[in-house]
């Protein structure tokens, strides 16, 4: 992106009813902010709106559905960001995105680099000041990109991506970062599953066993099923940060727009 950034904009629009969504729990309201890929600009404008849309609720709970890092140009100050986040009256859950998955394989193995770079990890190398070069697919450099990385990666980021959960359930709600295993127990699905599944997933139109929402899978829009609900909007490269906001039997989309970003290919 060159030049001055256009203003972000917040979008609240009311999720349809028709499909008999569960209430949320009394009291609380529940925001979960789908992938966000390094935009940092429009974390800032989403976080600030959801404040500011909780401040009528006695409690608040924000869930981040994972991929705060990768492809987008900031992923170092998203990870800042969430990692100081405090407000009084909401309490954050940071789930595990695959892309966290990645960086954190590539931080403890340096062969596992391969994967990684070729999934926008350049760009969060970037956002920590270090410098990737033309030669990244050579795999005598991963090594001593993983060790400038550790050296750059402030501690409370570590313990930040150290510390991320799998999932969270609120009543009749399942968050996680990619989805579940169709046919599987709600208490036996596999970790590997909730951040990476797709097809399976996706493709499943039978209850889950509870609401799924969900990142992982870029959608144009929110998709909304009964089954699930999908929040990735492609951030990196659309503008448009979502998120799902729950108010007792209330189901919202708020969502952050702001400038297309073409520095990434391969949305």
């Amino acid at each position: 992106m060159t030049g001055a950034a256009p203003a972000i904009r917040i979008e609240v629009v009311e999720a349809p009813g028709t499909l008999g969504y569960p209430a949320g729990p009394d009291g609380t309201g529940v925001y979960a902010i789908g992938d966000i890929h390094g935009r940092d600009d429009l974390l800032a404008a989403l976080l600030a709106a959801i404040r500011a849309d909780g401040a009528a609720n006695p409690r608040n709970l924000l869930i981040c559905l994972g991929d705060y890092v990768d492809r987008g140009p900031a992923s170092a100050a998203v990870v800042e960001r969430l990692s100081r986040f405090h407000a009084e009256d909401f309490t954050l859950v940071p789930l595990l995105g695959n892309h966290e998955d990645l960086m954190l394989r590539f931080l403890a193995d340096p062969d596992e680099g391969g994967p990684w770079l070729a999934n926008g990890g350049a760009a969060t190398l970037a956002s920590y000041g270090v410098e990737v070069g033309p030669g990244w697919p050579e795999r005598f450099r991963y090594e001593a990109l993983r060790d400038a990385l550790a050296r750059a990666l402030p501690a409370r980021h570590r313990r930040f991506l150290d510390t991320l959960a799998t999932r969270h359930a609120v009543g009749d709600y399942l968050f996680v970062h990619a989805g579940i295993r169709p046919g599987i127990a709600l208490d036996r699905q596999d970790a590997h599953d909730l951040i990476w599944i797709r097809g399976p997933f996706l493709r499943a139109t039978e209850p889950l066993g509870a609401l799924v929402v969900h990142g992982h899978s870029i959608a144009p829009a929110p998709e909304l099923k009964a089954n699930r609900i999908g929040i990735d909007t492609g951030a990196f490269g659309t503008g448009r940060l979502t998120a799902l906001a729950i108010t007792g039997a209330r189901v919202r989309l708020v969502t952050a727009a702001g400038a297309v970003d073409r520095s990434y290919v391969g949305l």
